[in-house]
């Protein structure tokens, strides 16, 4: 193999861990994962947005609902984003940021995921 393509594991520090994940359990991507990483996780179809909604048209294109996972206080919210289409937390409509727990529901448009953590009080990644 050509030293050239060989590849140099130094250079893997761009690698962003997971911190959980939202399943699809209703709608068109019924069955689909999305990654959740540390920070904000802005949610709609466009193709920039971190978690990318595809073939429900009822999820804005771009800032339908944030998850926003806070490393130092090791808990998952969900914001409401500042586009028209309401986000609802096990069927509740959210106006401000709520603390997401294990296997909450989330519905976006016709769509209804379940909320997976990894990260939390049990396991947090080493950044040291």
């Amino acid at each position: 193999m050509d030293e050239k393509t060989m590849p140099y594991l130094g250079e893997t520090t761009g690698i962003q861990p997971v911190t959980g994940w939202l399943v699809c359990v209703e709608g068109p991507q019924m069955g689909q994962d999305y990654r959740i990483m540390a920070e904000k996780n802005f949610i709609g179809r466009a193709e920039e947005m971190h978690i990318r909604i595809i073939g429900d048209n009822g999820v804005s294109r771009r800032n339908h609902a944030v998850i926003v996972y806070d490393p130092k206080k090791r808990n998952f919210y969900l914001l409401p984003g500042d586009a028209s289409g309401l986000a609802y937390h096990n069927n509740e409509a959210v106006y401000s940021p709520v603390e997401l727990n294990a296997y909450d529901l989330i519905q976006l448009g016709r769509s209804k995921f379940v909320f997976v953590p990894l990260c939390g009080p049990h396991f947090e990644w080493d950044n040291g």
